[in-house]
């Protein structure tokens, strides 16, 4: 499947792209829905929600956002950055670390923004990390997403749902060993305008961030073929990195 733009990338985000692409063909069946959802680079910067349901869907969603025809900067954890070979290569690419739970949390979505408003495609996964639900649902997320809306109130936010991804591997070779399908649909982006200057008080952040994750949720329950859950799971467990060195 050929992209839909051809905007300018950098020198590691192809060497990514010449890594990943192909890998993503080798392991699974890719099926996107709606990649036209997804803003023109002309139309300036997007930010792509999407649900985190295995810990290699981000190489899927790296292919779904560069077959749009965006470049992905993707919001990820910081400790992948002190990773050798591949922090220096996710620094090089542009992606941005996120430092859950700290002080330096302001930072990420700081670089978020900065990216947005040079017209950037950034990708985050509201979750924080993948989907606890008993049943693979988005569960309830973070509200930086919400946070980061506030700062940045007329980009458009598209919210992705996808599924498939957490059916790969286990305990067997001969399971590893099989091409899964990996499915994704996009959403119409959500105007979030009318929060323009609003006081970003608790019950305003989960009430945006409930908002994104509900029109994530219904995407992945197209996916799906059944009805979403009406209340997202609650994970008990709190994330935290490690600060800015």
């Amino acid at each position: 499947m050929s992209r839909l733009h051809r905007p300018k990338a950098g020198l590691w985000i192809r060497v990514w792209v010449s890594i990943l692409y192909p890998l993503d063909g080798l392991f699974f069946k890719i099926r996107w829905q709606h990649l036209e959802r997804v803003p023109a680079p002309s139309q300036g910067g997007v930010l792509i929600a999407i649900n985190h349901v295995s810990q290699v869907d981000t190489v899927l969603t790296a292919r779904l956002v560069w077959q749009s025809g965006r470049v992905p900067r993707f919001m990820i954890k910081a400790g992948i950055f002190d990773w050798p070979i591949v922090g220096y290569m996710m620094k090089g690419a542009g992606q941005i670390p996120v430092y859950r739970g700290t002080a330096d949390a302001a930072h990420s979505l700081r670089d978020a923004v900065s990216a947005l408003e040079r017209g950037e495609a950034v990708v985050i996964y509201p979750e924080g990390t993948t989907t606890k639900d008993p049943a693979n649902w988005p569960m309830q997320s973070k509200t930086g997403i919400a946070r980061l809306v506030l700062l940045a109130p007329d980009i458009p936010v598209v919210p992705v749902g996808q599924w498939g991804a957490h059916r790969m591997g286990g305990p067997s070779l001969r399971r590893l060993g099989r091409r899964r399908t990996a499915q994704a649909s996009i959403g119409e982006p959500l105007d979030l305008s009318r929060f323009r200057g609003k006081e970003p008080t608790p019950a305003l952040l989960r009430e945006i961030t409930d908002e994104i994750m509900s029109a994530v949720r219904e995407q992945v329950a197209e996916l799906r073929g059944e009805p979403a859950p009406d209340t997202f799971f609650v994970p008990k467990r709190v994330y935290v990195d490690k600060g800015r060195r």
